[in-house]
């Protein structure tokens, strides 16, 4: 039915409502862009995509595709459903779009014809849809369905010619726009938003490429394109980029980005194998900067894909022994540099301490890389907190000392993204943002060695016999730990290189760890959670659920545990110990000792698997159930055992002796019977626990059974003293009725101290066979000197005792006086770093005395505060003399440390956390105890008064006095 009051409306009101701004009005209200003044200046659903971002966008069909539905229905009004005034309407409405709302009215007409002809509008979809999947051309599609839509509306309506000539004359308005307007898909894609680039891409058919938004293979587009990707989705500010794979054309990539005079890009390598820990390949390959047309990217990506091929980058790779791979291509919008330069996250030259090392410079990074002009150079410290962090420089220049202050905490930042792995970074700063531009491991620094387990499980300088037993030994059953779990994954892992020693001290390989680690499912810093409390973060899930099956071996492991040792205990362990304190190693002869030696390291190596597995469990446990440290009783502990006898024994002699001679208490005590049982019981307390020592896994360190003066001397300090605080008995209460309600952890730790007494047995019994070895061989004149027998290697021994070598005993001499020299070289250092970076550290210098508000924090591990006067004590030759005023600074704390905190007023260890020694017999004798004080020993020093917070894990220096 023709009605004129309709047509009226239509030819009106379409216009108008196609030209009704509604991408104008929502993009500048959510962006305060102006779309009519930027990029092409049309108001269109692409335009709000490039310039507003992807809600924008998503907004604006929403908008026009109101328009292009709400034409159709207003037509419905007046003529009947299906009818040709429904497309009448939307070119009226697509001829207001263009003319008043600048823009092509596709959106409309794509909704309105859904509304109109679902059934045409279903076919044409389908073909375009393969057409564009197949062609991936969007002006190949976008005229083709102009096309098409006319054909099938003439197919499916043969006879209602009005409606064929409308739809006709629709398309062939639409082709005109399309001619007529330019495309916002056409510009260059560095300039639109980032959430809109992977639609754009799409749109344009470029569906090739690759961005830095994306998680990225390093295996596929190399390890500098890949960690750029991870840095950007961390949230760093990274420059838009995308990367040509060696295998792409880069036709479409140069099609698609549009360089231009202002819009130029940096076309950069990202060669497999380039910015890895093995090589970072510097300098090797090309970077083309301010590339501006299309013709000079696909130039510049040539030109960088054969510098690949450059005899010096192939020479380079033959000498680093890297097998030939191939060339991905970094694109990257090119930042316009305010000041710019490198950072290095550790000092590369000193390869030690916590500076962050700043180049920096005017203008573009490629001048402080390119060592042709020298630049400005800082150094940097963050200081962190709990609470705060800070930044304090050294060095000025013309760079903003805010903005190296910001690159530093960057440096220092990442280098903790990337679980303490040194980084080589350059930025580049536009006087707005500070870009991260590249960021690799500083290749000379890896791998990294860390002391802080490694100084609990074996402090202390150490010998070469006690490290050719303790290595292979410790290394080997970790080794086996970690094929458990990884199984065939496992092979070709050389498990010996988790450990070394640097300056004559045990560190381990945090760097191989770290990657075991991630290759069994959990987190690289897994090690030191299990063994110090440190925080855990979670581990990747994928990596979980492949290890799965070899995580449940390891826990079935974890729950047999009691069971296992127990039958162990009492069929091999016991049985074996007897027997060898009953047999006279003076007697024997050395092929003899050597036998004795190697059952003896049999027994330890099932030994070592149960103290590295009960500690672990005991930790796990302890950490699930959230039991507390004062609720565990540490009383089957050996250390904790001997300090609570000696302790009794002191108590009854001070009633015999009401009045005595500190120096001659023992001599007093043999005039009365009463003293001669005091003195037994003493004598009994050494035969129970003369297997202790100062450094309970260090064989080379004389037992208390063979240097008892240091008891002697603990316990006369014992009887000048008073019982154990009171705060000590109300723990021990606590400890027991802890006992009854937490025995799920309670029976781990009694485990753990029942292998401590097995495994500290053992060592003493391979002490005392060696030492019998080392007395044959000075009567024969094989060595000269006590203890020389220590500065030998166990196949060394071995190879003197079964081959008797010649050339050997000719080189003894000069090879055991070559190590002492070294070892004593060694010992002198009263300060070694607690990481070393590389294979060849350099002399360790002094930590950096840098405070914050006079405070040093460690890890709190026995609560309670306490304050008093320093004693650095940094080993066990000179015991002084020690009251509740006393805070000891000790090094490390091992079993043989233990008597020390009967009478200390506090405890600051430099390394330890809640499950050492020292935090053990401090929280049993309620003494507040700060565990993992960096350079405590150096930093503090005798007489020097301090608080110590053991709660918070704070050590306060006072200012009011001064060091005595």
């Amino acid at each position: 039915m023709f009605e004129p009051w309709g047509v009226l409306v239509i030819l009106i009101a379409c216009p108008l409502l196609g030209g009704l701004p509604l991408i104008a009005w929502i993009t500048y209200a959510l962006t305060r862009k102006q779309l009519s003044q930027v990029g092409t200046k049309n108001i269109s659903v692409s335009a709000a995509f490039y310039h507003g971002g992807k809600f924008v966008g998503i907004l604006a069909v929403l908008s026009e595709a109101f328009k292009g539905i709400a034409a159709v229905l207003l037509t419905r009004l007046f003529f009947p459903e299906g009818s040709f005034w429904e497309l009448i309407a939307l070119i009226a409405l697509v001829i207001g779009r263009y003319s008043i709302g600048k823009g092509a009215g596709t959106t409309n007409v794509v909704w309105g014809f859904v509304v109109h002809d679902p059934l045409v509008a279903v076919f044409v979809s389908f073909f375009a849809g393969i057409s564009f999947t197949i062609l991936q051309s969007r002006q190949i599609v976008k005229f083709g369905v102009l096309l098409l839509f006319p054909l099938f509306v003439i197919v499916l309506h043969i006879s209602d010619y009005p409606r064929i000539f409308a739809a006709v004359v629709l398309a062939g308005l639409m082709a005109w726009i399309y001619a007529k307007i330019p495309d916002d898909m056409n510009l260059p894609a560095q300039e639109a938003q980032t959430e809109s680039l992977a639609m754009l891409e799409f749109l344009r058919g470029d569906c090739a490429m690759v961005s830095l938004d994306e998680e990225l293979d390093a295996a596929i587009v190399g390890e500098k394109a890949a960690t750029l990707s991870q840095i950007k989705r961390w949230g760093y500010p990274v420059p838009k980029g995308w990367v040509l794979a060696p295998i792409d054309d880069p036709k479409g990539l140069t099609e698609f980005l549009q360089p231009s005079q202002l819009s130029p890009l940096v076309v950069r390598s990202s060669a497999i194998g380039e910015d890895s820990e093995q090589a970072s390949a510097a300098g090797q390959y090309e970077t083309v900067l301010n590339v501006t047309s299309p013709e000079a990217l696909q130039s510049a990506i040539a030109q960088v894909q054969a510098s690949y091929n450059h005899p010096s980058a192939v020479q380079y790779r033959r000498d680093r022994g890297l097998n030939d791979t191939a060339m991905a291509v970094l694109i990257q919008q090119q930042v316009q540099s305010v000041y710019s330069g490198v950072a290095f996250s550790r000092d590369p030259i000193t390869q030690q301490g916590d500076a962050i090392i700043i180049e920096a410079l005017p203008g573009s990074p490629t001048q402080v890389v390119s060592g042709k002009v020298t630049p400005e150079q800082y150094r940097a410290f963050v200081i962190e907190t709990e609470n705060s962090s800070s930044v304090q420089l050294e060095g000025q220049g013309r760079i903003p000392q805010a903005l190296i202050k910001q690159v530093a905490y960057l440096a220092y930042q990442l280098e903790k993204r990337y679980h303490g792995t040194p980084q080589d970074i350059e930025w580049s700063y536009d006087g707005q943002t500070l870009w991260v531009l590249q960021s690799r491991p500083i290749t000379t620094l890896l791998p990294i060695w860390t002391r802080k387990i490694a100084a609990e499980v074996i402090p202390g300088v150490i010998h070469p016999l006690t490290w050719s037993i303790n290595r292979p030994l410790t290394c080997g059953v970790w080794g086996e730990f970690f094929t458990l779990v990884l199984g065939d994954r496992a092979l070709g892992l050389d498990f010996n290189e988790t450990a070394t020693l640097h300056y004559s001290r045990a560190y381990f390989n945090a760097s191989l760890l770290g990657s075991i680690f991630i290759r069994m499912g959990l987190p690289p810093e897994s090690l030191e959670f299990l063994t110090r409390g440190a925080k855990l973060s979670k581990p990747s899930l994928q990596s979980t659920w492949e290890n799965l099956p070899g995580l449940g071996k390891l826990l079935r492991r974890e729950l047999s545990l009691e069971k296992d040792f127990k039958e162990d205990y009492h069929k091999r362990f016991i049985p074996a110990l007897s027997e060898l304190a009953q047999e006279n190693v003076e007697n024997l002869e050395p092929a003899k000792l050597l036998a004795r030696i190697d059952s003896i390291l049999e027994l330890l190596h099932r030994g070592t698997y149960y103290s590295i597995l009960a500690p672990l469990s005991a930790a796990l446990r302890q950490a699930i159930f959230r039991v507390k440290d004062g609720q565990i009783d540490n009383s089957v502990t050996p250390e904790v055992a001997a300090l609570r006898s000696l302790s009794a024994i002191a108590t009854d002699a001070k009633q015999v002796l009401l009045e005595f001679e500190p120096q001659q208490v023992f001599e007093q005590l043999k005039q009365t019977p009463e003293g001669e049982k005091i003195l037994q019981e003493f004598d009994e307390l050494l035969q129970d626990y003369g297997y202790l020592s100062e450094v309970g896994t260090d064989i080379s360190v004389p037992t208390w059974r063979e240097n008892p003066q240091m008891i002697k001397q603990m316990f006369v300090q014992l009887m000048q003293g008073n019982e154990p605080q009171s705060g000590a008995k109300d723990a021990i209460n606590s400890i027991f009725a802890g006992k009854r309600k937490r025995g799920f952890v309670q029976r781990r730790v009694d485990i753990k101290g029942r292998v401590t007494e097995v495994y500290s047995r053992l060592l003493a019994e391979l002490r005392w066979s060696f030492v019998a070895l080392e007395k044959i061989w000075l009567k024969s004149g094989l060595l000269q000197k006590t203890g020389d027998i220590f500065f030998l290697e166990f196949d060394e021994v071995r190879r003197l005792i079964v081959d008797g070598d010649s050339k050997l005993i000719e080189q003894l001499d000069e090879l055991v006086e070559s190590r002492r020299s070294q070892f004593v070289q060694d010992s002198e250092f009263i300060q070694i770093p607690l990481l070393v970076y590389g294979n060849a550290p350099p002399h360790p210098l002094a930590p950096s005395a840098l405070y914050s508000d006079q405070f040093l924090q460690g890890i709190g591990a026995s609560h309670g505060q306490a304050e008093g006067r320093v004693k650095v004590l940094r080993n066990l030759q000179d015991v002084p003399d020690i009251d509740r005023d006393t805070i000891l600074v000790v090094p490390y704390t091992d079993s043989g440390w233990a008597p020390l905190l009967l009478r200390a007023g506090g405890l600051i260890a430099e390394v330890g956390g809640r499950l050492s020694h020292g935090a053990i017999v401090a929280r049993e004798y309620g003494i507040p105890a700060v565990m993992d004080v960096k350079g405590a020993t150096w930093l503090l020093q005798d007489g020097q008064r301090v608080r110590i917070d053991g709660s918070r894990g704070i050590v306060e220096l006072s200012n009011d006095l001064r060091p005595e």
